[in-house]
C-alpha cells in the first residue's frame, strides 16, 4: 500500500473537510489511539474503521478532521515525538560554565536517545519506512529535526554571547550530537551494553573537542 495513494475512503477525502472542530480532549484521544496502532501493528497493518472503533468515534469524524491516513499518522508520530521531547529541553539546561552547560546537554541527549521506548519508536518507524520512505520523512520532521533546529539556536545564541564561535550552528549541533553518541548508539541498537563509564568518557571527550573548536578565550 503507498502511503500517497491508498485505497478506498482516503481517496475521497485527500483533503480535510470543513466540519464541526472537534474539543482538544476528543482529538487527542484519536491521534492516541492511532498512535498506538501505527507503532504496534504498523502502518499497512492500521485500519482507519478500527481506530476509529477504539477511539470511539465514527470514521467520518477522522476524515473529516484529518483528511487521509497519512495525516492522520503525521499527527500521531508529531504527538509522540512531542512526548519524547518532553524528557529533552534545552530550556531546562542547568547554568553553570559553557563546558558545564555541554556536559549537561550531551548527558541528557544520551538519555534521550537511549530511552528503551525511543529505541523502539525508531525500529518501528524504521522498519515502515522500508516500504514507505515518506513515513521516514514525517518522523523527521516532527521530531529529529525539530529537535536538532532547537539545539542549534541555542548553540547560535552561545556563540552571540561570546561563548562559543560557530558559522554554522546546525551542523554544529549535528557533530556535537554525534560525538557523543559515538559508537554507542550502534552498539546499543545490536544489544551491547553501554557502561556509564564508557557513556561519562564519551561525552567528556566530545565536550573537549567541541570547545576546542569553537570555544573562545577563556572558554576553552
Amino acid at each position: 500500500m503507498s502511503i500517497g495513494r491508498s485505497s478506498g475512503p482516503e481517496k475521497k477525502s485527500p483533503r480535510p473537510r470543513v466540519g464541526r472542530p472537534l474539543d482538544a480532549a476528543k482529538r487527542a484521544t484519536i491521534v492516541n489511539t492511532a498512535a498506538h496502532h501505527f507503532f504496534h501493528h504498523g502502518y499497512s497493518a492500521t485500519a482507519i474503521e478500527q481506530v476509529a472503533a477504539d477511539a470511539g468515534v465514527s470514521k467520518v469524524t477522522i476524515y473529516n478532521q484529518f483528511g487521509d491516513k497519512r495525516a492522520l499518522f503525521a499527527a500521531a508520530v508529531a504527538c509522540e515525538c512531542e512526548k519524547m521531547r518532553g524528557y529533552f529541553s534545552m530550556d531546562a539546561m542547568p547554568q553553570g560554565t559553557i563546558r558545564e552547560r555541554l556536559t549537561a546537554i550531551g548527558e541528557a541527549i544520551f538519555a534521550f536517545l537511549f530511552r528503551p521506548e525511543m529505541m523502539q519508536f525508531e525500529r518501528r518507524i524504521a522498519a515502515e519506512t522500508e516500504t514507505e520512505p515518506a513515513i521516514g520523512i514525517a518522523f523527521l520532521e516532527a521530531g529529529p529535526w525539530r529537535m536538532k533546529a532547537a539545539f542549534g539556536e541555542w548553540l547560535a545564541r552561545a556563540s552571540e554571547a561570546g561563548e562559543l564561535a560557530i558559522d554554522d550552528s546546525e551542523l554544529a549541533a549535528e557533530q556535537f550530537v554525534s560525538m557523543c553518541k559515538g559508537m554507542g548508539d550502534l552498539e546499543r541498537r545490536f544489544g551491547a551494553n553501554v557502561s556509564d563509564a564508557e557513556r561519562d568518557r564519551r561525552i567528556a571527550g566530545a565536550v573537549e573537542v567541541f570547545l576546542a573548536a569553537h570555544g573562545t578565550a577563556g572558554n576553552r
